[in-house]
């Protein structure tokens, strides 16, 4: 050991040893979590306006009135009258126009021209949100560790909806035999909106608190109830892709009575022969059936869940599940009178944003599950 020099200070170490590093849990929060979070914020602002407007395009038939699909240079439209012209005698052309719509004149066209056309071009407003963002936090290197796969899933998402939302106006064009789209095609064209939808919720809520935060969380999850949830969700997605089918082929307006079909309980047309298999896609006696009942399964299993969730000790958490429950009975209040007024475009549109508003309530309540907060004695949460 080295000699001390003679006035050395006794208490002054300087062989101390360096401050040790702490291991992931207190390790400081990397990336612009809260700059994504608030880009993702408003990407899922924009897809849930989105859905809504896909849904006032098919509710007003407006869905087929562009019939050629330009992705750059169908951003313009017609700017001058001999261009209005042209788009409406390429509508004149496909079945809807000579079965549906064979009294319409250039100004009804341009009534149902604009709503396909405000739809098509949100969808490129969306895709610019995300690319400028993405390049934007990915250039600068601000996205999290493990991020950017997330982050890039979500663009190539969007590009393969876009290329669905071509293939399902293409069944209504190229084909001589409908009048609409194809309504397994719809129902793939929500499904995947709704499934782009629930990731940006899933992974803003993951970004609100910090990597450390979420280990924390994670400690203290419920697995059960989380797992259950996941059912629920699972249920509930289902549930919308029927309610595509339904209004791929206009059922809800076709049995008007509830709790009965026309009068009974099992309507006397749910099977025709001559459709086979396709009568789960095409019937609408038996499409409506089957949208009602899963509607009371899923109604059924959400109370369950709900029963499941006030044992947990997470107030926070508690509170979650009892307002995805509330959400769930408007859901089926606005579907009840959906059916009674035979779908009306207000009530149809609150029917299909209310979907949204449950769905993620859902995933908000399964990761509260999955990362509780925890609750002090006086209720502020940690």
């Amino acid at each position: 050991m080295a000699k001390r020099p003679i006035f050395q200070d006794v208490t002054e170490d300087t062989t101390r040893p360096a401050p040790a590093t702490g291991g992931m849990i207190d390790a400081a929060p990397k990336g612009a979590r809260r700059a994504i979070r608030a880009w993702l914020i408003v990407l899922f602002i924009l897809v849930a306006a989105m859905i809504a407007l896909g849904g006032a395009t098919r509710l007003t038939g407006s869905g087929l009135s562009i019939t050629e699909w330009k992705p750059v240079t169908g951003a313009l439209p017609p700017m001058d009258e001999a261009a209005w012209q042209s788009e409406f005698d390429a509508y004149q052309q496909i079945p809807q126009f000579a079965e549906v719509n064979p009294d319409m004149d250039l100004a009804g066209f341009k009534r149902i021209y604009w709503w396909e056309w405000s739809h098509r071009q949100l969808g490129r407003i969306i895709g610019l949100v995300w690319a400028v963002g993405f390049l934007w936090f990915f250039l600068r290197k601000r996205i999290p560790t493990g991020w950017t796969p997330r982050l890039l899933g979500l663009g190539v998402l969007g590009g393969l909806q876009g290329a669905i939302g071509w293939w399902m106006v293409n069944s209504g064009v190229a084909t001589t035999s409908l009048t609409s789209v194809a309504s397994y095609r719809l129902a793939i064209h929500l499904g995947l909106a709704f499934t782009i939808l629930g990731l940006i919720a899933w992974y803003a809520m993951q970004l609100s608190r910090s990597e450390a935060e979420l280990l924390r969380a994670r400690r203290a999850a419920e697995p059960r109830l989380f797992s259950i949830s996941t059912g629920l969700m699972h249920l509930a997605f289902l549930q919308i892709l029927i309610g595509a089918l339904v209004a791929g082929i206009d059922a809800g307006r076709q049995y008007t009575g509830w709790p009965t079909m026309g009068g009974e309980w099992i309507p006397a047309a749910i099977w025709q022969a001559e459709l086979g298999w396709r009568n789960f896609f095409e019937n609408p006696a038996l499409v409506q059936f089957i949208h009602r009942m899963t509607g009371y399964l899923l109604a059924i299993f959400a109370v369950v869940v709900w029963r499941k969730s006030r044992r947990s000790p997470h107030q926070v958490t508690r509170g979650a599940f009892t307002v995805m429950l509330v959400a769930l009975a408007v859901q089926i209040g606005l579907g009840i009178m959906n059916v009674i007024h035979a779908s009306p475009l207000p009530l149809a549109l609150a029917h299909q944003i209310g979907a949204v508003a449950l769905f993620v309530l859902i995933i908000r309540a399964r990761h509260h599950a999955r990362y509780p907060y925890e609750t002090s004695l006086r209720g502020a949460r940690k």
